[in-house]
């Protein structure tokens, strides 16, 4: 029997041990990925049932969500033919839910960004941001506790019978892992440092693998950054004198305070620039007067 077939015949018979509901998922997977142009892996890990209902409701227009074991979701994107399924397929660890949309996946990333709840700290949790304990009065009263803001690197002093942390102190930093100590002082605190809902951990779209540090976009350093950008070129264009909408109001400005202080410093008198030629005139007068009462010159 050549080799061919009997891969063939293999798969077939790898494809009927499923039992039906695994069949039923496999072709559903498969089906979404033919139908959407994005398929977006989002770790479920923190993540609640609630959540997962809230964004179904919210979304249902636009994307469809699918929690299957990874075994399935490989051979499903696999059988769709999905670009760069190897490599896809390849980074499904842990528990995953699948993501079919027709979205632009840096949109979506914005819309789960906002839907995400803050949740108490965990020992072995990982921070998903710099933890900062902030400045002022815990209203804790000073006790063994103490040694805990030490161990965690705060300054602190006692005020009003309480313990008072002197400044604002970074206890973690992005991807630390929280330590059992840690997490019972932000506890004490009521601090809930740890941001808990669904992120885009990869994406395909157009052909293109995405992976969640190409999608993640911090809005305002982006808005800061055009800002920037946008007044930069603004001044290169008035320094070239280069006409644009935007500049040329600039240039227009810039030309008539240029020629308005040309014809001011050589005494050519106009409506614009005569208060200026009198009173450059009129200081001059009265300098070289100065200069002459202090040689002896008298008025009278």
């Amino acid at each position: 029997m050549p080799r061919k077939t009997q891969q063939v015949l293999a798969e077939q018979k790898k494809r009927t041990s499923y039992p039906p509901k695994k069949l039923e998922m496999l072709q559903h997977i498969e089906e979404l990925a033919k139908k959407y142009d994005t398929v977006i892996v989002s770790k479920l890990h923190k993540v609640r049932a609630g959540q997962l209902m809230l964004l179904r409701k919210n979304f249902r227009q636009q994307l469809v969500m699918v929690v299957a074991k990874n075994q399935i979701a490989a051979l499903g994107l696999k059988k769709a033919n999905l670009k760069n399924a190897d490599q896809f397929v390849s980074n499904l660890t842990g528990q995953n839910a699948l993501i079919f949309t027709n979205m632009n996946p840096f949109n979506l990333y914005l819309s789960l960004e906002k839907s995400k709840v803050t949740l108490p700290a965990r020992a072995g949790d990982i921070a998903t941001s710099d933890i900062v304990i902030p400045s002022g009065s815990t209203g804790i009263p000073p006790g063994p506790v103490l040694s805990e803001f030490k161990e965690a690197g705060v300054q602190t002093r006692i005020e009003a019978g309480s313990i008072y942390v002197s400044r604002d102190s970074v206890v973690a930093h992005l991807g630390d892992v929280i330590s059992p100590k840690l997490a019972g002082l932000l506890s004490r605190l009521n601090i809930k440092p740890i941001k808990a809902g669904l992120s885009i951990f990869m994406a395909s779209a157009e052909g293109l693998l995405l992976l969640q540090k190409d999608i993640a976009i911090d809005l305002e350093q982006y808005r800061s950054d055009v800002t920037t950008a946008a007044k930069e070129a603004l001044g290169l264009a008035l320094e070239a004198a280069y006409v644009t909408p935007e500049s040329l109001p600039l240039l227009f400005g810039r030309a008539l305070r240029q020629a308005k202080r040309v014809a001011s410093e050589s005494g050519y008198l106009t409506a614009e620039t005569s208060n200026d030629v009198f009173g450059l005139a009129e200081a001059q007068a009265r300098a070289v007067l100065d200069a002459a009462k202090r040689r002896g010159y008298s008025e009278s």
